[in-house]
């Protein structure tokens, strides 16, 4: 009609939703987004995506605007509503990708180490040259016997920095290697990785806890060449007076640790106990020149600043061995279990270009979560946690080294670094216990995912509950958390003391240190107000002058804080029986 009356016109598109309350609003191609089998405009796609948010429950404004960014990119509101109930389209769920990216560092060629000629030979059999990183810390005097602390990404080659240290001042007759550790399995894998690596040069032992024995039955040997324990273990040890022999190299692996709030500063003292223990080693003895200390990190967001309190040179490398596609979903707690056993599925069902079938880690935070998930896998999968034993770990470990199990369900376990070579990692949660994970946990965590010379690329899936969190304690929910850990900056490591982890450390540093305890409290990383932590002790009569008493001694013994060991005490001296005196222990815990 209008053209007959020539008249010119364009045709164009108008939400149908707009016109219903009156309003004109045109559609464009890059405007018009698609819903109900038509097309409405930004704003009121807005409106619908806001109304199906207030049925699945409330959600952050993080997560309403990642929401909308997708909207708007994929101009279809099924599609994004769809992430509610957990949908799986890899285009939509991707957050982002984390490059490959490698320094430019000239590697060193292994026959160039000058290494002891057993050490020399056994590298030179294996490798023709050094990785990056190995090759700046060779570049940095890690031959010549400097201090050290690596921060480099995982799966970069950070730990034979520290065997390459350790191997060769213990057979060129200038101590023993201790090589420490925050897990119990990973003490597990490294020291049976030790024993067929370097059996043949020496004799390896493991300490694990206070005890004596291990769970698979070896005995402890303080005279061994080579030492794999926890920091516990090690830290008894000198808290009980052991005689650990020449120390030659101390590797530290995951030096972050020292900024976690429980076990931060037990780290911080140890480092300074050991350090005082090969002081006064070498003053005794005659050829003994004392450690050498090798700190190894991926996670460090004030590395210059922690050298520096440790008193190492800092090496630093920024190295991603394979891209990592990083994936956000939705999803309830029941709902959860399904999408990870198709992601399961999904990646089990493909192989790399370098022919391994894709195997996943999946995080959660609670043994019983490991076992729900696990048994609703249709995969071959299994548990992973503290509470198997040493032969049902090292079982899992080989399972899934040989490609017999598609995934291991897990809780902290696996994040410090046991070395699976998993290409997809899912976090089931986002907590560890009853605590959000901080951005370094987060990142270690995902750093398992991808290996070099297994897979083409890393993927991680992180699974959020809308409005969901784990306990009354914490603060924000967990697609709060999930975006701030996206986008977080990695957190400074420092050291913080409260008046009991005060008072734990400075017994401990009495109990080893006696009249140096003011020393070894003086160059910890964190500040200690050792008068006020000294008076503390007097008046709990831990210690009588700077000695500890024999209360004192049984308290630092077993790394208690004041409080616990109060409450033992007194439960003592009213006769309770002993699970009565624990179960108390253990709600205080549960309560706070």
């Amino acid at each position: 009609m209008l053209d007959a009356y020539q008249l010119a016109a364009k045709v164009v598109r108008t939400c149908r939703y707009c016109a219903g309350r009156g309003r004109y609003s045109p559609l464009t191609a890059e405007t018009a987004i698609e819903a109900d089998g038509e097309f409405i405009c930004r704003d009121c796609a807005v409106e619908e995506l806001e109304r199906e948010l207030s049925f699945s429950g409330a959600v952050s404004g993080a997560a309403q605007d990642r929401l909308e960014e997708l909207l708007f990119a994929e101009q279809d509101l099924e599609k994004v509503t769809g992430l509610l109930g957990g949908e799986l389209d890899p285009d939509l769920t991707k957050y982002d990708e984390v490059s490959a990216t490698t320094d430019d560092v000239d590697p060193v060629a292994v026959s160039e180490l000058d290494l002891h000629p057993d050490v020399q030979g056994l590298f030179e059999d294996r490798f023709e040259e050094l990785l990056p990183v190995q090759s700046l810390a060779v570049e940095n005097g890690l031959v010549e016997g400097d201090d050290q602390m690596v921060v480099s990404a995982t799966a970069t080659g950070k730990t034979l920095v520290g065997e390459i240290a350790g191997l060769h001042r213990l057979q060129s007759g200038n101590g023993k290697l201790l090589f420490l550790v925050p897990l119990v399995a990973l003490a597990n894998q490294k020291h049976e990785d030790f024993q067929d690596e370097y059996g043949h040069l020496a004799n390896v032992t493991i300490r694990v806890g206070s005890s004596r024995i291990r769970d698979d039955g070896h005995a402890f040997d303080p005279a061994a060449d080579i030492i794999v324990g926890t920091y516990e273990g090690i830290d008894h040890a000198l808290r009980t007076g052991r005689d650990l022999g020449d120390i030659g190299t101390v590797v530290i692996d995951e030096v972050h640790t020292l900024k976690e709030d429980d076990r931060g500063h037990r780290l911080d003292g140890l480092i300074s106990r050991l350090k005082y223990y090969c002081e006064q080693r070498r003053e005794e003895r005659a050829g003994y020149d004392g450690a050498q200390w090798v700190y190894l990190s991926a996670t460090v967001g004030n590395p210059g600043e922690l050298a520096g309190k440790l008193r190492a040179n800092l090496v630093e490398f920024e190295e991603r061995p394979v891209p990592i596609e990083r994936h956000v979903t939705f999803a309830d707690g029941a709902e959860k279990p399904d999408i990870e056993n198709t992601l399961v599925r999904r990646e089990f069902d493909q192989e790399s270009s370098m022919g391994y079938r894709g195997q996943t880690i999946i995080f959660t935070n609670s043994r019983r979560r490991c076992n729900e998930i696990s048994r609703k896998l249709d995969y071959p999968s299994r548990p992973y946690h503290a509470g198997l034993d040493y032969g049902e770990r090292k079982s899992v470990e080989r399972q899934f080294g040989d490609q017999d199990l598609a995934a291991v369900v897990t809780t902290a376990a696996l994040a410090a670094g046991v070395d699976f070579p998993a290409n997809q990692v899912i976090f089931d949660t986002l907590a560890m216990g009853i605590e959000w994970l901080s951005v370094q946990e987060f990142e270690q965590m995902l750093g398992r995912a991808g290996r070099p010379d297994y897979h083409d690329r890393g993927k991680v899936y992180v699974l959020v509950e809308p409005d969901a969190s784990y306990h009354s304690s914490m603060e924000g929910t967990e697609e709060e958390i999930a975006f701030t850990l996206l986008k977080g900056d990695m957190e400074n490591v420092v050291t913080h003391y409260d008046e009991d982890a005060a008072v734990e450390e400075t017994l401990a540093n009495v109990t080893v240190g006696g009249t140096a305890a003011k020393r070894l409290n003086d160059r910890m990383v964190g500040d200690i107000p050792t008068k006020h932590a000294l008076g503390k002790l007097l008046e709990y009569e831990f210690i009588d002058g700077l000695e500890p008493t024999d209360r004192g001694r049984a308290v630092t013994t077993h790394f208690l804080d004041p409080d616990s060991a109060f409450r033992i005490l007194d439960g003592v001296r009213k006769g309770h029986a002993p699970g009565r005196i624990i179960a108390t222990l253990e709600l205080r815990e549960d309560d706070q």
